[in-house]
């Protein structure tokens, strides 16, 4: 299970469990899953989208930002 948290400059967007999270990146979309080699990437213009488990997807529209992974935490900050 991944933990997300997702910043804003007014504050916590969003912040819980997920079995996986998809994100808009630069050089294309891609998906993060438990256990994933750790990253930092930039994001575009998309949509954030994180798969709660037994609870429906949230999608969260940003216009840029950038994500770290690392040892199943994931945190994106956004605009």
């Amino acid at each position: 299970m991944l933990s997300i948290k997702i910043l804003s400059t007014s504050g916590c967007i969003y912040e819980g469990k997920a079995t996986h999270v998809s994100f808009p990146g630069e050089l294309g979309s891609f998906s993060v899953y438990p256990s994933h080699a750790p990253l930092v990437s930039t994001l575009v213009k998309g949509n954030i989208v994180c798969y709660p488990p037994c609870e429906d997807k949230q999608t969260i529209p940003i216009d840029s930002g950038f994500v770290e992974v690392a040892a199943n935490q994931v945190i994106a900050c956004i605009e």
